[in-house]
């Protein structure tokens, strides 16, 4: 195990913000959702951090894009290293029996891994004998479907699917798209509403004018998805990269980079399910990338975001399948 101090001395080469960038006010803080006095505390700080994930014990996973894995920060303070190579794993969630599900970008593919027996099932790696493009985010329904975006940064070459598009993988291992173009272009954060009732996307149009934006998709019955509602916008802005959910079905979106402030302010935007934005949780570090619930009754925001892994106590409890409140 490391300390994270000792980590933070040693990491090199990450960008610093030129002075004062991140002095920009932006929303208001969303007191009412946050415990009294609370800040935004380094949970950790190592490289360009995504996708974290809680599970029963209070520890978080989380991926180090940039150092091709996934790490595991205890509720002491330390880490440690689950996996490397993660083949530059993304977006991380646990299912309902305490399994890692993993949008892994290098590899283009979604894999879930048992912790007890350390076995890895690739769960997705291609649709109608196309590779996929790069899994980013996914979140995991109380039934056990799996949501999951295959946006294409970057890199183009040995691109096999034209659209960028969303996931559903059943319980019995079927694939099927569930929303494509016109109704998105470039998918990215995922969230689905405590009742199950809603998924929430973040998408990005290329216009002109470009638009970031959170849509919000009615879950039917079979688990596709219909009636696209785009209930935020942040305009031009940098819009939702990972988001979380709470009990009362707010989302928690990370967003914004400290060259557009203050239009678009880095923090963790607080947005009702009705597309009200509640406030903004400011985020001393750019660029924020994910967040997620863990920690004692679930009122823990883990955020990531440059080379840390950041946290705040909140009011409410978060939403997730697993670990389940006690």
């Amino acid at each position: 195990m490391h300390r994270i101090a000792l980590l933070a001395a040693i990491v090199s080469g990450c960008a610093t913000p030129p002075p004062g960038a991140l002095e920009a006010v932006g929303p208001a803080l969303p007191a009412a959702l946050l415990e009294a006095g609370a800040s935004v505390e380094e949970a950790a700080s190592v490289s360009f951090n995504e996708g974290p994930a809680a599970d029963a014990e209070g520890a978080v996973y989380f991926t180090e894009i940039a150092g091709n894995r996934i790490l595991k920060y205890l509720a002491d303070g330390s880490f440690t290293e689950f996996r490397k190579p993660s083949r530059r794993a993304n977006g991380l969630a646990f299912d309902a029996e305490g399994r890692l599900v993993a949008c892994e970008g290098g590899g283009r593919q979604v894999t879930r891994t048992d912790l007890a027996s350390g076995e890895l099932e690739v769960l997705a790696s291609e649709f109608e004998g196309n590779r996929l493009n790069s899994p980013n985010d996914l979140v995991v329904a109380k039934n056990g479907r799996i949501y999951f975006t295959d946006p294409r940064y970057g890199d183009q070459s040995g691109r096999e699917i034209e659209t960028e598009d969303v996931y559903m993988i059943e319980t019995d291992g079927s694939m099927t798209r569930v929303a494509t173009k016109p109704d998105i272009a470039k998918p990215n954060g995922i969230a689905l509403s405590p009742d199950q009732k809603t998924l929430y996307l973040a998408d990005t149009q290329p216009g002109p004018p470009r638009e970031a934006r959170v849509i919000a998709f009615r879950v039917n019955d079979d688990g596709t998805l219909s009636e696209p509602q785009a209930i935020y916008s942040f305009g031009q802005g940098r819009g939702v990269d990972g988001m979380a959910i709470d009990l009362e079905g707010n989302l928690y979106g990370a967003a914004g980079n400290a060259s557009n402030s203050p239009e678009n302010a880095t923090g963790v935007y607080v947005i009702s399910p009705a597309g009200k934005l509640l406030g903004m949780i400011p985020v001393p570090e750019d660029a924020v990338t994910n967040c997620n619930f863990g920690g004692p009754e679930l009122k823990t925001l883990f955020i990531t975001a440059g080379k840390k892994l950041l946290k705040i106590r909140t009011k409410n409890s978060g939403f997730l399948v697993y670990p389940p409140l006690s």
